[in-house]
């Protein structure tokens, strides 16, 4: 166990380093300068121009900058924003709740039908259900989250004016922060329960429903082809049929016996899913738009504020690398023999 630790400790490191070189260099080729976007390309003043750029620090050689950006890091000051002068890190926190909220809800929702409908179709193994359920997966697995998220919002709001189009929750409502995600926080305020009933927890669900069901698809299709897989492997070993032939429900062998021994692969693939469902909100948040993170380096993107998109993308790797490492140590936990040792 130990020599496991290290080694993905060590990977670790090589990582967050390819990652942040990526970011910082990456930026800065596309084209377009902070300086000119926040003093206006007309109006910008020469000499006002290289006192700013100077203040910022965007006037020394990107090796340079790239070294003390990565200096602070390490400290954890992973600078300011150009644009809204508050630290990075401020900011990135500020956000994160919307995001986790919106990724839990999504692999909630993915593996709320995705485990059901891959049990149901090892079951249904060869039969037309079968094939039914399982390309109707790999449909859900290939379409574009922007065309989705579209499609939804023209059905569900323009088309039957069921869910909200964009935002969190309704603007009237003023939910403290507890936990950070509103679903529980308008649950868990006793005042605002008192004040404004179950509404605020109505609003809450109804403005999430959408960006979920469009970012929890391409996890459930996964989770549903995954689920099958593993249940036909168990399936077809040797205590399930001694359980058959004790005389046991078709029910109980299934869920009781099958479906917790399938559950090992199942839920290693559900948290290395919660790495890319992060990633994917990106695109979510865009669309929907979603106060959380994604929305946020979109933002800072077209506005080119360097600082943020370093930090955000290096915080948003760090996260993931740790969900795939607290995966990979949780899968040891579970079968000894993926050790080294």
């Amino acid at each position: 166990m130990k020599s496991f630790l290290i080694g993905r400790l060590k990977d670790i490191v090589p990582t967050l380093i390819g990652i942040s070189l990526i970011s910082f260099f990456i930026i800065r080729l596309i084209p377009g300068d902070p300086v000119l976007l926040l003093l206006g390309e007309r109006g910008a003043d020469p000499k006002v121009y290289r006192e700013m750029k100077a203040q910022l620090g965007l006037d020394r050689p990107l090796p340079v900058q790239y070294l003390s950006f990565i200096g602070n890091a390490v400290t954890g000051d992973f600078g300011k924003s150009i644009v809204s002068k508050r630290k990075v890190t401020e900011e990135f926190f500020d956000r994160f709740p919307a995001t986790l909220e919106l990724g839990l809800a999504a692999l909630f929702f993915a593996a709320l039908f995705g485990i059901p409908l891959g049990v149901f179709a090892a079951v249904k193994r060869g039969t037309p259900i079968d094939f039914l359920l399982m390309s109707t997966s790999l449909v859900g697995y290939s379409m574009p989250i922007f065309w989705w998220g579209l499609i939804l919002i023209i059905f569900f709001s323009v088309n039957m004016g069921i869910t909200p189009v964009s935002g969190r929750i309704d603007i009237f409502y003023d939910v403290p922060s507890i936990t950070g995600l509103y679903v529980f926080d308008t649950l868990l305020s006793i005042d605002l329960i008192k004040e404004e009933g179950f509404a605020p927890f109505a609003s809450a669900l109804r403005h999430l429903f959408l960006p979920a069901l469009a970012m929890g698809t391409i996890p459930l299709a996964v989770i549903a082809r995954m689920t099958r897989s593993s249940m036909l492997e168990v399936l077809g070993e040797d205590y399930i049929r001694t359980a058959r032939a004790k005389g046991l429900p078709p029910w109980r062998v299934i869920f009781f016996h099958a479906l917790r021994n399938a559950l090992i692969p199942i839920v290693t693939v559900m948290g290395l899913l919660f790495g890319s469902i992060v990633t994917g909100a990106i695109l979510t948040e865009t669309i929907f738009s979603w106060p959380g993170i994604g929305k946020w380096l979109v933002a800072s993107i077209n506005a080119r504020d360097y600082p943020v998109i370093q930090g955000g993308v290096l915080f948003i790797a760090s996260l993931i690398v740790i969900i795939n490492l607290s995966v990979d140590f949780i899968s040891t936990l579970i079968n000894p023999r993926l050790r080294d040792d």
